[in-house]
Order: C-alpha cells, then sequence, then structure tokens
C-alpha cells in the first residue's frame, strides 16, 4: 500500500499535466480553422449533397 505523502508527489505531476493539456487544447479548440481545412470540408459536403441526389 503506498503512503498518503508518495500519492500526493505522484499526483501533483499528474494534475500539472492535465491542467497543461487541457490549456493548449483550449488555445487550439479556440483558433479560425485553415483555409485548407474549410475547403476539404466544402468538398466533403458537396460529394455527400451529390451523394443523396444520386439515390
Amino acid at each position: 500500500m503506498m503512503s498518503k505523502s508518495k500519492d500526493n508527489s505522484e499526483s501533483k505531476p499528474d494534475t500539472l499535466i492535465d491542467e497543461n493539456l487541457k490549456k493548449v487544447y483550449s488555445d487550439i479548440a479556440g483558433e479560425e480553422l485553415p483555409d485548407r481545412f474549410k475547403d476539404l470540408l466544402s468538398q466533403l459536403k458537396q460529394q455527400d449533397l451529390e451523394g443523396d441526389q444520386n439515390k
């Protein structure tokens, strides 16, 4: 069984990693999509519409 002090020392790095990952993700999620991604999404939507019309 682990001692309480060992649990606390191991949870601190885990907490820091979690917080940093959330911060990075939220920063990236707030950015606008690059034009290339917008173009690809537009092409996929167009293909989907064309596929629905052919049914």
